[in-house]
């Protein structure tokens, strides 16, 4: 199917070629044309999410190498998380990836701590009874893989968020904390491919070893993403029945 929406993609890292990869890797999972995806990068303190440049459907926030549980925060971290915070509550849908995860357990009062980390490869990932209902992941298995890589996160979660998502080494692998925003602690935007790709730029942040990088990738390349893939079309979906649903006049 091929989507008629409008996405904000904003990017809460540093680092030009990553910035640009990852930007590339959602046009691939998405299939959306340039056009139909507007770029916002958050990389300095005085950066800020403009939802007033376009009109939206939706929003995917990627990664970052940043980690709530840092002791000190930088005035950049100040910054993203001022920003990120103005996503939660507003209607446009919104999904956050991977330490999107950890902040918006974070944001809503749950806690996160450093006893669950993944190193970078592939990760299982088993719906609750409440992700096998939600649309975020409609028509996949039970248990599906996917790939991922962090040293944080999610351990508790506000009574007012939702558990969709665990696994054996993660409990907590995804969420929705309202009736518009998500996050996944996996990364269902990268294929292996652009898995590979990506913790290329990330061989010193603890997420591997990086004398072993062709094994990492030797194991990344051995699974199956479409389930995980999946999820991005999902989030496509829910943001064409927003679209229509706001042109239609029926409230949110």
């Amino acid at each position: 199917m091929a989507f008629m929406v409008n996405v904000l993609l904003v990017s809460v890292r540093t680092g030009e070629d990553v910035i640009q990869a990852e930007y590339v890797d959602v046009l691939e999972t998405t299939g959306l044309q340039p056009e139909h995806i507007t770029h916002q990068i958050v990389d300095d303190p005085e950066d800020s999410i403009d939802l007033s440049a376009g009109s939206f459907d939706g929003i995917i926030v990627g990664g970052s190498p940043l980690n709530v549980t840092n002791e000190q925060y930088t005035e950049w971290q100040h910054t993203v998380h001022r920003e990120l915070r103005a996503l939660i509550h507003q209607p446009i849908p919104t999904l956050f990836i991977c330490y999107g995860n950890s902040f918006l357990t974070y944001a809503t009062g749950g806690i996160v701590r450093r006893n669950f980390p993944e190193e970078a490869g592939p990760t299982d990932v088993i719906l609750t009874e409440a992700g096998m209902k939600d649309p975020l992941f409609q028509g996949l298995p039970r248990k599906f893989q996917s790939l991922g890589g962090h040293t944080e996160s999610a351990e508790e979660l506000d009574e007012s968020v939702t558990r969709l998502a665990g696994g054996p080494h993660c409990p907590i692998q995804a969420i929705r904390a309202n009736e518009s925003t998500w996050a996944t602690q996996f990364h269902p935007e990268l294929t292996t491919e652009r898995f590979v790709t990506r913790i290329g730029f990330y061989l010193d942040y603890g997420y591997f070893n990086a004398a072993e990088f062709d094994q990492v990738a030797q194991r990344a390349r051995a699974i199956d993403t479409t389930a995980s893939n999946q999820v991005m079309l999902n989030f496509l979906q829910i943001c064409q029945q927003y679209a229509e649903q706001t042109k239609s006049g029926v409230p949110q």
